[in-house]
């Protein structure tokens, strides 16, 4: 049995986000009142969606817990669609935007800050605000992986919708760009036209593995657990989500 419930933890680290976000809100930054606000940046994007997800997921404990012993056929549907919802973010957005944002930022960095995040914003965004945006997503959304299976779309539609995103960003950025002549990241001033298109062509590579490094871990995670064999008796086989031991079956 876990030390504490998933619910639990989910509740926490919605509020964690939402703290997060109103800090992020609250710093008065010269990017903020430009042309797109903080919506140009991934980071805050990100922010919003995972405080989005973890807001359904919270949601969805909460109906879980209302219909829970009630044949009203109609509340099971709408707790189906929740989680339906919740599982989609988890696949589309939550986990692989929010794997890229830790990834790349600590990346950039690490090779040079000031292509990513210049020495000007410590005048701005102290550094647990900074930790915070790029650092506890990770394992935030692992530990909601590790705690709660979900369904993934297939392949095909999955990869659609992750490519369709980061395709919407990459052309957000360059709308940007076109109406204030400044591109949201400064890596981008230093390389010509066709590095770009090689940097936003790899972007949508990366994201789309690790969507796919997502569904990949998901199912080890699960389907592991499910074949798991529990300590019984010699000779006592149980089956549990399709697997079984020794020779005979026992429904659980």
């Amino acid at each position: 049995m876990a030390l504490i419930p998933s619910q639990v933890l989910r509740v926490a680290i919605l509020l964690s986000y939402f703290s997060i976000l109103c800090n992020y809100k609250a710093v008065d930054m010269p990017a903020h009142q430009t042309y797109g606000g903080s919506w140009k940046f991934l980071t805050f994007i990100d922010l919003v969606i995972q405080t989005v997800f973890f807001g359904v997921c919270v949601l969805t404990d909460l109906s879980s817990l209302l219909t829970k012993g009630s044949e009203n056929r109609e509340q099971e549907q709408q707790l189906r669609k929740l989680i339906s919802l919740r599982d989609w973010m988890m696949a589309v957005l939550a986990f692989p935007v929010g794997v890229f944002v830790v990834f790349m930022f600590w990346t950039l960095y690490l090779y040079d800050r000031d292509l990513v995040y210049p020495r000007l914003l410590d005048n701005f965004i102290p550094q647990w605000l900074n930790h915070g945006m790029h650092t506890t997503v990770l394992p935030f959304i692992l530990i909601e992986m590790r705690t709660t299976h979900h369904k993934y779309p297939s392949r095909f539609c999955g990869l659609l919708a992750v490519c369709s995103f980061a395709v919407g960003y990459v052309l957000w950025m360059c709308w940007v760009h076109h109406v204030t002549g400044v591109w949201v990241y400064p890596l981008l001033d230093r390389i010509g036209p066709l590095a770009k298109v090689t940097f936003f062509s790899s972007v949508t590579a990366l994201i789309s593995i690790f969507y796919v490094l997502g569904e990949v871990l998901n199912s080890y995670i699960w389907d592991s657990w499910r074949c798991k064999p529990p300590r019984l008796s010699q000779g006592v086989v149980l089956e549990r989500g399709g697997c079984s031991w020794g020779g005979t079956k026992i429904q659980p």
